[in-house]
């Protein structure tokens, strides 16, 4: 069978460090209203205001990662879908991001254009935030009904805390927790706290800083820091670490409403004060490296790290084309449910 394809997406990126292009890319992602959730009059002064010294800045940022071949990001998730190909034995495999090229609706289009009917969509994100996860099969579906391309979809649903994810960063962090450090520092991308609330009906959410311990199932299935907090713990129990030996905490804050705290930014000063002075940092809310992990931790967090009194920041690569995410990816994609 040889008609079913697999349509990995990831977040996506400029197509270069130009900052025209930048302001392109950031238009389109933050003008997502699931990125974005006010109103569009608001959204679009919102953004546009932001678009006035943002793209210099983060085009500035961008260049000083970019590799020989393009975005780390884009080479990455490439790799991934090269090493897909050989695992993926039910029809094509394709790569799409969400926002910038190759587009969803491109790739949909040239699948339906093949005589594709079944696809596996599959968001690369290990746990569920309407910013990732929602916006990606909207988008999928929206490609699907206005071109009228006759496809159904299977998704791959978060899989923060799935043996096969959890193995798969066990086995790529290895070798860097065999080092000699003093502390890992688990941070995860931050959303802000609205996003949280509103799809928790149940108000749980607002119950304090432990909630998300006591969730129920069905909070937890909705709820982005309910899942971080279970990867983590499902990872440091899988290392054997204590619970002195690692924390998490929450990067990459836009604008001025609450995200979810304790930010990385404070942390990296309060573990330096502690006395830390070989710190690892892993992003497991990222499974290829990107603008997030290798500048603003590798390099900027780095920095902040050793001028508030710490020696080392090692950070830990993403899962990336690890031999061992490539299985899991695989195994997890077979079994995604159809959705109707």
């Amino acid at each position: 069978m040889t008609d079913h394809a697999l349509l990995l997406v990831n977040l996506g990126s400029p197509a270069s460090t130009d900052v025209a292009d930048v302001r392109r890319y950031l238009n389109q992602f933050l003008m997502d209203p699931y990125v974005v959730d006010l109103p569009w009059p608001l959204r679009r002064l919102l953004v546009s205001l932001i678009l006035v010294k943002r793209p210099a800045q983060s085009a500035h940022a961008y260049a000083s990662i970019w590799w020989e071949d393009g975005s780390p990001l884009v080479v990455l998730s490439k790799r991934l879908h090269e090493a897909m190909k050989s695992q993926w034995q039910h029809g094509p495999v394709e790569l799409a991001m969400r926002y910038g090229e190759p587009s969803i609706e491109t790739v949909l289009t040239r699948l339906a254009a093949q005589g594709i009917k079944q696809v596996t969509l599959a968001p690369l994100y290990p746990q569920f935030a309407d910013s990732t996860t929602t916006t990606v099969i909207e988008e999928a579906k929206r490609a699907v009904r206005e071109k009228s391309l006759g496809i159904r979809f299977a998704v791959l649903p978060p899989f923060y805390d799935q043996p096969e994810y959890l193995d798969a960063l066990v086995d790529s962090a290895r070798p860097y927790l065999a080092q000699d450090f003093d502390h890992l520092l688990l941070s995860f991308h931050g959303l802000p706290e609205r996003h949280l609330h509103k799809l928790d009906p149940s108000g749980h959410c607002l119950k304090g800083a432990d909630c998300c311990r006591t969730a129920a199932p069905e909070v937890v299935a909705r709820c982005y820091r309910a899942q971080c907090l279970r990867s983590a713990e499902a990872f440091a129990a899988r290392m054997g670490l204590r619970a002195e030996q690692w924390s998490v905490s929450f990067q990459s804050r836009l604008g001025r409403a609450k995200w979810i705290e304790p930010y990385t930014e404070a942390r990296l000063d309060e573990l330096a004060k502690q006395g830390v002075k070989k710190l690892l940092v892993m992003c497991p809310a990222f499974v290829a490296d990107c603008i997030e992990t290798l500048e603003e931790i590798g390099d900027r967090g780095r920095e902040q790290f050793v001028e508030a009194g710490g020696e080392s920041l090692q950070l830990v690569p993403c899962l990336n084309d690890h031999p061992s995410w490539v299985a899991a990816l695989k195994t997890l994609s077979e079994r995604a449910p159809l959705m109707l």
